[in-house]
């Protein structure tokens, strides 16, 4: 499992580009689309949802918690 340190908390679509899951914003939405990302174990949707300290992200074959 990576950590990645946010300050104040990022968005879904931004973590996936920040570690290079996606390369773009349109390739997030099709991951995220296509159900294959899970957000503290549940399937997350929204490109746009805010994460927090404490939330782990698995997409892509990586797991990703905020630090």
């Amino acid at each position: 499992m990576d950590e990645v340190e946010v300050g104040s908390g990022i968005r879904l679509g931004q973590l996936l580009k920040l570690v290079g899951v996606v390369d773009t914003g349109g390739a997030a939405k099709e991951l995220l689309e296509s159900g294959d990302v899970l957000l503290n174990g549940r399937p997350e949707s929204r490109r746009g949802a805010q994460l927090a300290v404490g939330d782990v992200v698995e997409a892509g074959g990586r797991t990703v918690r905020l630090v």
